[in-house]
């Protein structure tokens, strides 16, 4: 049962990223829609679980905290050490300044998201193998809320990927990649299941690496060529719409 609800979820994926391909010259609206799933996600899911399968505190603060800060951090603190500028006159163009030295964006950046995104997704699978172990009910609700928000997985995974400079190709292989985690992590919970402690502490540290995406990358990007009300409409329904299916899973 796991690993065929794990199959709904690599369907629902691709679907995302499907979605996020064929939007055409309406960008801005995608990265709005994004950055509210993205918010959502962090704020309605990861969090609240992170802190449910990790309540261990360190010096008063509650350890999934903690990494959801150093999440946030250690991707602020990378894009900072190699100095990102990336451009906004331009999709995926490179940047240049009064003084000529051009920016292009870094690929690298949007392949490590990418790749955050695909783990997230193996956690999905192995949530979703865990919650089977603990019973039948808890493990349709789990499943309910993984397949639901999969599709916004697929959508941030391809839109990510491709925002940062990646070629087509390389963010259908990441999108592949998303889909299929799912499955794999249900299929290894077949053998053993992840101490809660230690994936509370993963999805504090992944909710933190998400947020920053969301606020400092995606929501300037989407703003800055159409500052319009639509796109803060886009990102107010993402959240909403996560907030909407979280609900009803639970």
């Amino acid at each position: 049962m796991p690993v065929l609800i794990a199959a709904c979820a690599f369907a629902m994926t691709l679907v995302g990223g499907f979605v996020a391909q064929r939007i055409g010259d309406r960008r801005h609206l995608v990265l709005g829609l994004a950055a509210g799933l993205m918010l959502g996600v962090v704020g309605f899911d990861l969090l609240p679980e992170a802190l449910d399968m990790q309540p261990r505190d360190v010096f008063g603060v509650p350890a999934a905290l903690l990494m959801f800060v150093a999440g946030f951090l250690a991707l602020h603190i990378v894009e900072r050490s190699v100095a990102i500028h990336r451009a906004h006159e331009g999709e995926y163009a490179p940047h240049a300044h009064g003084h000529g030295h051009a920016h292009a964006p870094v690929k690298g950046i949007g392949l490590t998201a990418g790749a955050a995104l695909v783990g997230h997704s193996v956690m999905d699978g192995f949530a979703i193998g865990a919650a089977f172990q603990a019973g039948s009910t808890v493990g349709i609700v789990v499943a309910i809320a993984v397949v639901s928000h999969d599709f916004a997985d697929g959508f941030n995974t391809y839109t990510i990927t491709r925002m940062y400079g990646n070629d087509h190709s390389r963010a259908r292989l990441l999108l592949g990649a998303d889909a299929l985690a799912p499955v794999a992590g249900a299929s290894v919970t077949l053998a053993f299941t992840i101490p809660a402690g230690v994936l509370g502490l993963y999805l504090g540290f992944f909710a933190g690496f998400l947020l920053y995406l969301a606020t400092s990358d995606i929501l300037p990007e989407a703003h800055s060529p159409h500052p319009s009300t639509s796109t803060l409409l886009c990102t107010v329904g993402g959240a909403s719409l996560m907030w909407l299916v979280i609900g009803l899973a639970g």
